[in-house]
Order: structure tokens, then C-alpha cells, then sequence
């Protein structure tokens, strides 16, 4: 009854107009970016951080704004799968195996149509699970001390890569580069590091400055190089003819989907690629030869969709209750809670219970929002998808820099974000991912007061650090996780590979 009573409340700080707008706002925004191949969540979340600031929003509508363009992006991946063959994002990937197949036969209203709701279900389900499980997450959380949050953020770092991830080793060259980074600046006992006599970087390197040049302007680094200005050829949607038979057909596969993906979204290092393929997987042996998956399945479409959705909202319940992201898009927004001198962790919901709470009521409100803005609006969001990059690059650049300018209104974070910008576009080079390097940058500070703490604790005795049951435990899922990759990601990725190479014909861009 206690969770109903704060979901209520939440419910009255999501339906404030203001949140109401921005969460509408952040849904198109979202579905947009979602939309055009290669940005991704992570991406549109970190272009529009800045925004976020040089309007001036309060905390619970800056996050409420940025979740729906979280979940917006989640939706918005499939347009470019099903009527292009190109993936929005990775975990998009799975729904041009039967989407691209149905926009062939001149399916392409009810593929979207299809997928719009499975997404639906699959995110509703999800925030479901949201409600239910982040509230006793977080009360087991207040039983941590130093050593098991040490503990905690070693797990965080060696299930980073994830199953899927192509390369460990690079994932763990990415955190140490996060950690090195993060060391810049006066540490708690008054000492200077690594800041060379350079006065703006003695408060250390600003989180936002880092994510918007790492993601955003590294980006537009390779819009330039990629597409040169091109746009996507114009492509014809048919009129929906869509039947309740069609909805009530795919339904147990959104449900089944929707259940994975958030398991996959709440496991650290699962995420929602692993949601999507696991989904979509399961569904092709329940139903066997009942299905033509491959061919044009409906439920091909539904089950990687409600997989994926379901796996975004999951991720939410790690960085909530334990601070600790869950997937790339979370370690950006774990990053602007704490610019906004918000501690996310199991105290978050009894000192911040209204944003928290706030959250979770706009994401049950933003699923029914980026459903009726998905079906109807399709046409737009496809028309979009012919727009010239040459044309979005400008009010991309234009958001980043004077949403940098207006947080410290000096000169030197636009040259810091610059920099950033180009080491991330090196780093995409030689394939090192950047989510490890923001999450180092995040967490490297927590991790180093925790052992801090743990060692004052101990007397300097490290045994400390794995002198209870739980910490043993985290550990040792932390070991798994570092082992895990090598032997079951290359199986994995071969399977995902294959089964898009399959049906994959990459057309002109």
C-alpha cells in the first residue's frame, strides 16, 4: 500500500502541465532520434542534456523530459529496421529479420503498427516490474557498507561489455581510461592531481562536458565522414489496415517479450540487444512450425520489440535503487542526476521519493503518449527519415554548444567538450566503446570514497573488501561476469550475425 500512496504522488508530479509537456516533447524528440540510423538512446539523450539546462528545468523535469526521450529512442529504432534494413540502434536489429520482409509485401503500416504496440506492452510490462521490484532493491540496499559498494562497482565495470559485447579487453581499456580521467582534480583529503595548475580543471572534469563531447559531438564527426550530407531515399507507406484479430494474435508473444526483456534489462551486462535476441529466439521455438519467422512473421516483429522495451525500462531499476546503470543510456542519465547533486541509491526514494516516483508515473504516462504519437504519426517520422543530414547537423551543433555555454558560461568547457569530441571519434576508430569511459568517469569517485571508507573501517587491513557474505558474493558474479563474454559472446554474437545476415540486403543510403 505504501508503494500505491508514493506512485500517487508520483502520479501528481507527472501530470503537472509542465512535466506533461516536456515528457510529450521528450517522447517525439525521442522517437525521432530513435528513428534516424546509427544515434541511438544514448546518443539523443546526451544531445539534449544541454537543452535540458539552457532551459532552466527543475530536476524531476529535466529527468522526466530525458526518460521519455530514452523510451521514445527504444520505440523509434524500428521505423529504420522495417523500412529501410537498417537498424536505429543494435537492439533494433532483431526486427528487420521479419520487418524489412513484411514492408516487401506492401506490409510496412501494419509492421509498424505491429511493432508500435508490442513496444508498448513490452515497456508497460516492464514499469510494471519497475514499481514492483526497485522499492525492495532499495530497501536490501541500505544493508550495504564501503566494501560491498566497492564490490558493487567492480561488478558494474566487469559486466560493462556485456555478453554481446565484441571485445572485453577493449571494454576494459574503455573503464581505465574512465577511472584515469576521473582522478583529475582535488581529492577528499585536499590534494591536487593531475590538474597541471589549470584552475577549471581543479573541481575535476565536468560529467556533462565529457557525455555531450564523447557522444554528441563525436557523432557529428562521423555524420560528416559516413553520409556526407545524404539523405535516405524516400520510401512509401501503405495504408493500415489493422484488425483487432491482428493485435489479439500477438499479444501472448508481446507479453512473453516483454517479461525476458525486462529480466535482460534488470541482469547487469544482459541489456536489451541480449532482451531482443533472447525474445525473439524463444518465440521462433514456442511457436516452431506454427511461425514463418524470417518471412514476414508478425509476431517476428512483436517479439524482439516488446524484448527491447522491455529491457530499457529494466535497466532503470539498477540506476535507481543501487546507482548503478544498467545499459549505455542509463550511465548518461545517472550522469545528469548527479550534476544535479542528486545521489542515485536506495536513499534516493526517502530523501527524492517525488522525482523518483515522478519518473516512474511519466514513463506508465509516456508509454500511452509514444503509443498514440507512433500509429498516427508514423508518416511523419518517415518523411523525417529522408531529411538530409547536412540539414540536422547544424541544430545538433548548435543545441550542444550553447547548452554547454549556458551550464559555466566560459569558453574553455566548449574547447574541453571539442576534445572530448574528437578523443571519442579516435576511440570509435580503434572500436573501444565509450559507455565504460562516462562510467568510470561516474563511478570512479563513489568507488574510490567507498575504499577510502572501507580501509579507515578495517585499520588498512584490504581483507575488509570481501569479509561478508554479500560482498563474497559480488565478487564472485563480478569474476563471472568478466569470464562470461569469452565463452558465451562469441556464440552469441555469431548466432545474432547469422540470423540478420540471412535476411540483410544493405540498400543505398
Amino acid at each position: 500500500m505504501e508503494t500505491l500512496g508514493y506512485l500517487i504522488d508520483g502520479f501528481g508530479v507527472a501530470l503537472a502541465p509542465e512535466n506533461l509537456m516536456f515528457a510529450l516533447m521528450g517522447a517525439f524528440l525521442g522517437t525521432l532520434i530513435g528513428a534516424l540510423p546509427g544515434l541511438g538512446p544514448a546518443n539523443g539523450v546526451a544531445i539534449l542534456i544541454p537543452l535540458a539546462f539552457t532551459l532552466g528545468l527543475k530536476p524531476e523535469t529535466a529527468l522526466i523530459m530525458l526518460t521519455a526521450v530514452y523510451a521514445g529512442a527504444m520505440y523509434g529504432g524500428r521505423i529504420s529496421s522495417i523500412l529501410l534494413n537498417i537498424p536505429g540502434d543494435e537492439p533494433a536489429m532483431m526486427t528487420c529479420l521479419d520487418g524489412y520482409p513484411m514492408a516487401q509485401k506492401g506490409k510496412a503500416a501494419e509492421a509498424l503498427a505491429i511493432s508500435a504496440v508490442a513496444s508498448f506492452m513490452g515497456s508497460l510490462i516492464a514499469t510494471v516490474g519497475l514499481i514492483l521490484l526497485a522499492p525492495i532493491l532499495a530497501d536490501f540496499a541500505l544493508t550495504f557498507g564501503p566494501a560491498e559498494y566497492f564490490a558493487l562497482f567492480l561488478l558494474a565495470f566487469a559486466t560493462l561489455g556485456g555478453i554481446t559485447g565484441k571485445n572485453p579487453m577493449k571494454t576494459v581499456v574503455a573503464a581505465c581510461i574512465g577511472l584515469m580521467i576521473a582522478t583529475v582534480g582535488i581529492d577528499s583529503t585536499g590534494v591536487q592531481r593531475y590538474t597541471f595548475g589549470v584552475l577549471e580543471l581543479f573541481e575535476g572534469v565536468d560529467f556533462i562536458i565529457a557525455i555531450v563531447g564523447l557522444f554528441a559531438i563525436s557523432e557529428l564527426l562521423f555524420f560528416i565522414e559516413d553520409r556526407a550530407g545524404k539523405g535516405h531515399k524516400t520510401i512509401t507507406v501503405n495504408k493500415l489496415k489493422l484488425s483487432w484479430k491482428d493485435i489479439k494474435a500477438i499479444m501472448p508473444t508481446s507479453f512473453r517479450g516483454g517479461v525476458l526483456g525486462f529480466v535482460a534489462g534488470v541482469l547487469p551486462g544482459a541489456g536489451a540487444s541480449l532482451g531482443s535476441f533472447i525474445s525473439y529466439t524463444l518465440e521462433k521455438k514456442v511457436l516452431g512450425s506454427k511461425g514463418h519467422f524470417g518471412e514476414g512473421d508478425p509476431r517476428g516483429v512483436a517479439a524482439p520489440e516488446a524484448g527491447n522495451n522491455g529491457a530499457s525500462s529494466g535497466a532503470l531499476v539498477p540506476m535507481l535503487t543501487l546507482g548503478v546503470p544498467g545499459s549505455g543510456t542509463t550511465a548518461v542519465l545517472l550522469a545528469l542526476l548527479i550534476s544535479l547533486n542528486i545521489t542515485p541509491g536506495p536513499l534516493m526514494f526517502t530523501q527524492h521519493a517525488d522525482i523518483v516516483w515522478g519518473v516512474i508515473a511519466a514513463l506508465l504516462i509516456g508509454n500511452f503518449l509514444l503509443l498514440l504519437l507512433n500509429i498516427p504519426m508514423v508518416g511523419l517520422f518517415v518523411k523525417l527519415l529522408s531529411v538530409p543530414p547536412m540539414f540536422l547537423l547544424p541544430i545538433v551543433t548548435m543545441v550542444a554548444f550553447v547548452g554547454i555555454y549556458s551550464i559555466s558560461n566560459t569558453t574553455f568547457d566548449l574547447y574541453f567538450m571539442v576534445a572530448f569530441g574528437v578523443g571519442g571519434y579516435f576511440l570509435r576508430k580503434l572500436e573501444i566503446p565509450l559507455v565504460p569511459v562516462i562510467l568510470g568517469l561516474l563511478l570512479g569517485p563513489e568507488m574510490e570514497k567507498n575504499l577510502r571508507h572501507a580501509m579507515d573501517i578495517s585499520d588498512g587491513d584490504w581483507t575488509i573488501l570481501w569479509g561478508s557474505g554479500l560482498a563474497i558474493g559480488l565478487w564472485a558474479f563480478a569474476i563471472i561476469g568478466l569470464i562470461l563474454p569469452y565463452i558465451v559472446g562469441p556464440i552469441l554474437r555469431k548466432r545474432m550475425q547469422a540470423k540478420t545476415a540471412a535476411s540483410h540486403t544493405t540498400p543505398g543510403d
